[in-house]
């Protein structure tokens, strides 16, 4: 396909421009529904639900449960994972294990 745009005024050239973005824009609607879609399909072949793998990759869904708690303050825990918090290194420094914390 090809469009003389040499002979196109200021005016048709802007009109043929919003068409295009218009266009592209549409099209970029469409690859995502079928992206979408082909996603769902997949998830759906390996049993779970596509929100389930969403949340397990953008760090979002079910929080690890907590396997430490602090002795002065039991509503404060950690799952273990990530940085350690200021009560687990404090209890460590003053002679407590890792195993005296667990719950």
């Amino acid at each position: 396909m090809s469009i003389d745009l040499s002979s196109l005024s200021p005016g048709e050239l802007e009109k043929l421009a919003r068409e295009i973005e218009a266009r592209k824009a549409e099209v970029a609607k469409q690859a995502l529904k079928k992206a979408y879609a082909d996603m769902l399909e997949v998830a759906k072949k390996h049993g779970v639900s596509f929100d389930e793998v969403i949340a397990l990759h953008s760090g979002k869904g079910s929080k690890t449960a907590p396997k430490y708690a602090n002795p002065a303050d039991p509503t404060q825990t950690w799952s273990g994972r990530g940085r350690k918090p200021a009560w687990f290194i404090d209890a460590l420094a003053a002679g407590k294990t890792p195993e005296d914390l667990e719950i």
